[in-house]
């Protein structure tokens, strides 16, 4: 008889967003105000794409991302891939509610190791994804690999505002109430993990810099929401 103790979850883990997966889009619009959605939109349109079109979302989750994405874009053909498989379930639910079961097709696997051809998107996409990947310079240059030339990546991501009147305010939003709030509706703690991961994240100016480490270039980062978000795009040369 095995008494072994299971190995622990893994922050930031496919297994630890499994936990979460039936609340996440709810517990979502509670803690961002419902703002997440429009910055969604901001991520869609900064691909600059139209017509028919490739896009990878990768850490796609429920597919949020991936549904706006398909219906921005009609002509689309949308990829989104992720480790957790309950978030997928989930997404694929979504997907087919929504009629778009023929142009949104999923996968399952991480950032640091996307399954797919070089040179192989139009576009790719990642939110509230890169800051937990185990090794993010990989992650990035796996997402400008598959990223045709000229094609855009951008990359939405939770930040800490790093200025301006309400840096204060917003800071004990994302330390104080996302955590609490997130951790009493969901019965679980791993949103304690959101605001250690949030606050590890390195500043828009450093992370810039690595996706220019890996190649991409033109890259720009906005804050937005006074700086509790990010978007960060890039070109593939």
């Amino acid at each position: 008889m095995n008494n072994a103790a299971p190995a622990p979850v893994r922050p930031g883990s496919g297994q630890m967003f499994d936990g979460i997966a039936e609340r996440y889009d709810f517990l979502n619009r509670v803690l961002s105000l419902g703002i997440d959605q429009g910055w969604r939109r901001k991520t869609v349109a900064a691909l600059q794409l139209s017509g028919a079109c490739r896009v990878l979302d990768v850490a796609t989750g429920t597919a949020d991302l991936a549904l706006g994405i398909a219906r921005k874009l009609p002509e689309s053909q949308v990829v989104g891939i992720d480790p957790s498989r309950k978030m997928l379930a989930i997404g694929t639910q979504k997907v087919e509610r929504a009629g778009f079961s023929d142009r949104v097709h999923f996968d399952t696997g991480t950032v640091e190791a996307l399954p797919y051809d070089d040179a192989s998107f139009d576009g790719v996409t990642i939110a509230f994804g890169i800051r937990n990947a185990v090794d993010r310079a990989k992650g990035l240059g796996e997402m400008a690999r598959v990223t045709r030339p000229g094609g855009r990546l951008a990359i939405l991501e939770l930040g800490e505002p790093e200025e301006g009147l309400l840096r204060g305010l917003a800071r004990f939003h994302i330390r104080t109430v996302v955590p609490a709030v997130g951790g009493w509706l969901s019965g679980n703690r791993e949103y304690r993990y959101l605001q250690s991961s949030i606050a590890a994240f390195p500043p828009r100016a450093e992370f810039r810099q690595m996706m220019q480490d890996v190649g991409l270039i033109n890259v720009e980062a906005t804050a937005l929401t006074f700086g509790a978000a990010n978007l960060f795009v890039g070109t593939a040369p």
